[in-house]
């Protein structure tokens, strides 16, 4: 409402504005007092002769002159009011012109630019959204009022160090991090969390620093996987789009059912050029139940499972070439087979699925020369 109000009065000082010119009226006719002047002057000179004062010669002579300028009065004074009365009517046309013009324009101008559909927001409501925090502000002051009585507990930095990083305290982050390892000894997951703040401290770069906290994690759990794909930023960021592809795609083939960082990798994966489709995300390699049954296998019959499974693939790739993904997983299990000629045919059939389009056909140029597939 206070918003309309305002529009309103802006509107009437911009119509004020241009009225406000239009309604001073115009000096008298300079032409209708001089008649008067003139006239009087006249009746001055009767009285002059008729006292004597003056001559009649001399009375006459000035009769004539007083006449002369009295008639050039009048002439100036006849059309004098035709203007004015062309001029008065101007000016309503325009007062009118004004007052209907300028609310009806700034309201279609409003309407064609403006968001008259958009809902208000109270203050209340945006006084209260600002104070959303206020509850975690709080938090934070009560844990580090109690890290302050007690430095060595670990669980309080622990606590802290996430909601650092939310926050986007991040040199409070790293710090608290380092706090938790010092006090607890390191974990994977923390020395992943150490590298995560890190890199946020640095605005998004896997620094040294970082990395080193990555690497350590990923000693101590391979399957870590927030060092795992920080690995694979640092490898892009480091220019090796195919070591970042291998770390995220071996992160995919392990990734647990329902995993919820498998998506992420996903995008990972599209951002250097190499999606991967949702349901092939877990396509490669054998099930839980297949490592349990390989594992009891004799070495010919877990090669015999292998192939079965490289030829399944084979097949399926028969039916849908344009899975670039299937085709260098493909010529990446016959390599390690041994089998050559199959990697070098594979190779011949991947071209020519993939040649309408260059994207694919360049990935696939990529691992065949990756791999040595011809020589």
């Amino acid at each position: 409402m206070t918003l309309w109000l305002v529009f309103a009065l802006m509107t009437a000082a911009a119509v004020f504005a241009v009225l406000w010119p239009l309604s001073r009226r115009a000096s008298a006719a300079a032409g209708g007092s001089d008649v008067a002047v003139y006239r009087d002057q006249l009746d001055e000179i009767a009285r002059d002769r008729a006292a004597g004062l003056i001559g009649a010669a001399e009375a006459e002579a000035a009769k004539i002159e007083v006449s002369r300028r009295l008639i050039a009065a009048a002439d100036v004074a006849k059309p004098r009011g035709t203007e004015i009365t062309t001029a008065v009517w101007h000016r309503r046309a325009t007062a009118v012109a004004a007052l209907l013009l300028i609310p009806i324009g700034a309201a279609a101008l409003y309407l064609s630019l403006g968001s008259p559909q958009l809902p208000g927001e109270p203050l209340a409501a945006r006084i209260a959204a600002v104070h959303d925090d206020a509850p975690i502000v709080k938090l934070i002051a009560q844990v580090e009022a109690h890290l302050e009585k007690n430095p060595n507990d670990a669980r309080g930095y622990a606590v802290l160090a996430p909601v650092y990083l939310r926050l986007g305290r991040f040199a409070d982050a790293v710090s608290a991090n380092r706090k938790v390892i010092a006090l607890a000894g390191e974990t994977a997951a923390r020395q992943a969390d150490l590298g995560e703040a890190l890199t946020a401290a640095a605005n998004g770069v896997v620094t040294t620093e970082a990395k080193a906290a990555f690497e350590r994690a990923a000693a101590l759990d391979q399957s870590e996987p927030k060092a795992n794909f920080f690995l694979g930023v640092a490898a892009q960021q480091d220019g090796d789009r195919n070591k970042a592809a291998e770390i995220w795609r071996a992160m995919l083939a392990k990734a647990p059912p329902g995993a919820p960082w498998a998506e992420t990798v996903q995008h990972a994966l599209a951002s250097i050029g190499e999606p991967v489709a949702p349901a092939e995300a877990k396509a490669p390699g054998p099930s839980a139940t297949d490592v349990a049954a390989a594992a009891t296998m004799s070495e010919k019959d877990r090669t015999d499972m292998i192939r079965g499974m490289v030829a399944r693939l084979a097949d399926r790739l028969k039916q849908n070439g344009n899975d670039v993904e299937g085709w260098q997983r493909l010529l990446r299990a016959y390599m390690v087979l041994g089998d050559r000629d199959k990697a070098q045919a594979a190779a011949v059939d991947a071209r020519k699925a993939l040649a309408g389009d260059p994207d694919k056909l360049r990935q696939i140029e990529d691992v065949i020369k990756t791999l040595g597939v011809e020589g």
